[in-house]
C-alpha cells in the first residue's frame, strides 16, 4: 500500500512542502489539508502594493509545478487535533485522516488586543479575505486608526495614505519597529511617514473604542487624546497556529521546538514521522549559534521545506539516509512603504544594541548592520539593493564554521 503523508496548513509553507516530497523522489499520496478556500498564495502583497491596487486570488495565487498536480487539496477544512501517536489528524467535522508521515505548516494568526470592542470594527490582514474587506474601506477621506507601529501596520499606513486617506499610528514603543530595527532606523522611518501626512501617538495605547451599529466611530488613548475614526486595523504582531498539536507532549511556548532536522522534540527525542515548517517552527540555525528561534521571514517556509521533506522521507524510509549537511538558511525579507524598498538579511532583531551605519546616509539610501559581540548578524538596507550580494556574504563570513 502506498504512503500516505499529510500536510496540515496550506499557504507556502505547505505548497512547498509538497513540492520538495515530489522532487525528492516520493510517489504516495499527499494530502494538503488547508483551513481557507483559496490554493496558496502570496501573503506579503496584502499589505502593500495590494492595498493599493487590484486585488483578488487570481493576482496573488502561486503558479504551481506540474509536479504537485497529482496532490489532494483539501481546502476549507479545519484541522481541529493531532494523534502523533496513532498518526492521525481529526478534522473540525470529527473525522480522522490518517497518516504515515506528518508536515506541520499552520504558520500564524494576527494576534488581538484584549479590547471591549467588536472584531467586526478591527480590522486585520493575514488571509486574502481580510485584505479584501480593507481594500473596500480604504477611499479617499476615511479616518484610519492603526494600532501597531511594526511592518505591517506602517505598510498599511503608507497604503492607505497613497490612497487618500488620513492615518494615525498607535503603538506603546517610543519609536515605530524599534524591536526589528532599533532606535537610529525606526526614527528616520517615523520621519519618512510624518512627510506623508501620517501622526503618530507614540508610547500610547488604546484605552477604548467607541461607535455604533453602523460600525467605529473614535479610538480614545490611555492619556484621554481621542481620534476620529472610519477604519480601525490591528496590527499587534501574531500567534502561532499550534493548537491542533496540544496533548502530544511538545513544547509549544513559541511555535513548535524542533531538532535541526525540523523534527518536532518529545520527551523521548524528535519524532521521525513529523516535521515542522514555516513560521511555527522553531529551530537552531548555526549560521547564528544554536538557540533555537521562530523566524517569520518570507524565504523560511521555502527553505525549510527542502530541508524537512528529505528528513521526513529519510524517516520513512522512502529515501536514501545521506548525511545532509547543516542547516543554515539566511532570513530574508522586504518592506514596500511608499517608494522606498526596506530589504533585510539574517537576524537584524537580535543583534543587540550595536547598530552601526555601514554605507551611505540615513536620509537618503543606506545601511545598517546589526552586530552582536563584534560580529555583523545581520542588515537591513535602505534602497541601495544593488549591494544585497555583498552583505549577504559579509554575514555568512562572520559566521561560525559549519
Amino acid at each position: 500500500m502506498a504512503q500516505r503523508i499529510v500536510v496540515v496548513g496550506a499557504g507556502l509553507g505547505g505548497l512547498r512542502a509538497a513540492e520538495q516530497l515530489r522532487a525528492a523522489g516520493f510517489a504516495g499520496d499527499v494530502v494538503v489539508i488547508g483551513d481557507e478556500q483559496h490554493l496558496p498564495y502570496t501573503r506579503p502583497p496584502l499589505s502593500k502594493e495590494g492595498l493599493s491596487g487590484d486585488l483578488s486570488h487570481e493576482t496573488v495565487v502561486f503558479r504551481r509545478k506540474a509536479s504537485v498536480d497529482d496532490v489532494t487539496w483539501r481546502l476549507g477544512e479545519t484541522v481541529a487535533s493531532a494523534d502523533l501517536a496513532a498518526r492521525t489528524v481529526t478534522l473540525a467535522d470529527g473525522s480522522d485522516v490518517a497518516y504515515d508521515g506528518m508536515v506541520a505548516a499552520t504558520g500564524v494568526s494576527a494576534r488581538r488586543l484584549p479590547l471591549d470592542a467588536p472584531l467586526e470594527w478591527r480590522h486585520v490582514i493575514r488571509t486574502l479575505d481580510d485584505a479584501t474587506g480593507l481594500r473596500a474601506q480604504l477611499t479617499a477621506g476615511r479616518k484610519v486608526v492603526v494600532m501597531g507601529a511594526g511592518f505591517i501596520g506602517c505598510e498599511v499606513a503608507a497604503s492607505a495614505r497613497l490612497l487618500g486617506c488620513s492615518v494615525d499610528v498607535v503603538d506603546p514603543m517610543p519609536v515605530p519597529l524599534l524591536r526589528p530595527l532599533g532606535i537610529e532606523l525606526g526614527s528616520e522611518l517615523q520621519r519618512r511617514h510624518e512627510q506623508q501626512g501620517v501622526r503618530f501617538h507614540l508610547g500610547r495605547t488604546i484605552a477604548r473604542i467607541d461607535g455604533t451599529a453602523e460600525g467605529p466611530s473614535l479610538v480614545v488613548l490611555d492619556d484621554g487624546t481621542e481620534l476620529p475614526v472610519d477604519v480601525i486595523v490591528e496590527a499587534v504582531g501574531s500567534a502561532s497556529n499550534v493548537s491542533w498539536l496540544v496533548g502530544n507532549d511538545l513544547d509549544l511556548t513559541d511555535g513548535v521546538l524542533c531538532d535541526a532536522g525540523l523534527r518536532p522534540i518529545a520527551p523521548a527525542g524528535p519524532i521521525d514521522s513529523v516535521v515542522a515548517v514555516g513560521d511555527i517552527a522553531r529551530f537552531p540555525n548555526p549560521l547564528f549559534d544554536d538557540v533555537p528561534r521562530r523566524v517569520e521571514h518570507w524565504n523560511i517556509p521555502t527553505e525549510t521545506a527542502k530541508r524537512a521533506a528529505r528528513v521526513l522521507l529519510s524517516g520513512l524510509d522512502s529515501l536514501p539516509t545521506d548525511e545532509l549537511p547543516p542547516f543554515r538558511p539566511m532570513p530574508a525579507f522586504w518592506s514596500d512603504q511608499y517608494d522606498l524598498r526596506l530589504q533585510s538579511f539574517g537576524l537584524p532583531g537580535f543583534g543587540g544594541d550595536d547598530i552601526r551605519l555601514l554605507e551611505g546616509e540615513l536620509a537618503d539610501e543606506a545601511v545598517m548592520g546589526y552586530h552582536r559581540d563584534g560580529v555583523l548578524v545581520g542588515v537591513v538596507m535602505l534602497g541601495l539593493t544593488r549591494r544585497s550580494a555583498h552583505y549577504r556574504d559579509l554575514i555568512i563570513a562572520g559566521a561560525p564554521p559549519a
